[in-house]
């Protein structure tokens, strides 16, 4: 078996339409399950909250995500970031979606290390970096 290093975002009552957003912005093929569905909490507030949620892409991309029951502390974003970096042209497209509805705390520019480099906060507090390889096409 290969073994897969990704991405598992929490959220607190949107994570349905977090995960659609990411399948907008990256494509591919969305699976979900809720918390009724899984048998998972027996609290009726909870029964259409994503138990999990993962997002699989035609580019190897792996995401998931899941609700934060509302037993469980939650922290929206956290220390975490979620970075995409690479030499295609599609990743400008990325930051564009990513940011639109979002907070821009980096515009997607050149960096002293002559990438193009920006970071944001999508409309869901997730932080993205995007890190486009010499200087790439900027957005």
């Amino acid at each position: 078996m290969t073994a897969v290093l990704n991405p598992y975002l929490g959220f607190r009552d949107d994570a349905r339409q977090a995960l659609e957003f990411y399948r907008s912005v990256f494509g591919g093929e969305l699976a979900l399950s809720t918390f009724g569905e899984m048998h998972a909490s027996e609290d009726p507030s909870e029964q259409d909250k994503i138990m999990h949620g993962q997002l699989t892409t035609e580019r190897g991309f792996t995401l998931m995500g899941a609700d934060t029951p509302n037993s469980m502390e939650y922290s929206p974003g956290g220390p975490h970031q979620v970075s995409l970096s690479g030499d295609d042209a599609v990743l400008a497209q990325y930051w564009e979606a990513l940011s639109d509805g979002g907070t821009v705390l980096e515009p997607l520019t050149k960096a002293p290390w002559g990438d193009s480099f920006g970071m944001c906060i999508d409309r869901f507090g997730v932080r993205w970096l995007v890190n486009i390889s010499g200087g790439g096409p900027v957005a």
